[in-house]
């Protein structure tokens, strides 16, 4: 998205796409969302790396069926 807006194309955005900026203010929301993404990065590094085991995404993937009533 930060690539989308650095060029101008507000797609996500229909209200901004019918406006026109100046190329100062898109470089600083650029910057803005690049700073962003590195807070985030470091805040949630542990999230980021984490693994998470498959019974947890999936907890009834394992369960064998029965013909049990």
């Amino acid at each position: 998205m930060k690539q989308n807006i650095g060029r101008g194309e507000f797609s996500q955005f229909p209200n901004l796409s019918q406006t026109s900026c100046q190329e100062d203010d898109v470089s600083t929301y650029v910057q803005h969302l690049n700073a962003l993404y590195s807070d985030f990065e470091s805040r949630f590094e542990d999230i980021l790396t984490m693994v998470i085991p498959p019974w947890i995404i999936n907890p009834y993937g394992d369960i064998e069926e029965t013909n049990e009533i």
